[in-house]
């Protein structure tokens, strides 16, 4: 098998698995219903732009698929600050209710 070939696949399985554990990981450190109900749903939000983003990687000629990258790096840490920013006001509007 080509070595290139053989990196590309544990590249690949690495990067699943990491996801994997991120997603399990920011899914049980949430710290009530209303947290993990947004977490799920945004988990799928990622995970559907992640595939998406590297299926068009294959389908979309060179050097034309390079031009991806622009949005996929201004837009996924976009929307990593709206999770994080939406947790965070969850998390408050928890915190009143208690309170």
């Amino acid at each position: 098998m080509h070595p290139g070939l053989i990196g590309g696949l544990v590249g690949t399985g690495i990067g699943v698995i990491g996801g994997i554990i991120g997603t399990w990981a920011s899914i049980r450190n949430t710290n009530s219903m209303a947290e993990r109900r947004f977490m799920i749903m945004m988990s799928v939000y990622f995970w559907i732009f992640a595939i998406a983003f590297v299926i068009a990687l294959f389908l979309i000629k060179s050097p034309y698929k390079y031009l991806l990258w622009a949005p996929y790096s201004i837009l996924f840490p976009i929307a990593i600050h709206y999770t994080n920013k939406k947790i965070r006001q969850i998390r408050k509007e928890q915190e009143d209710e208690t309170h």
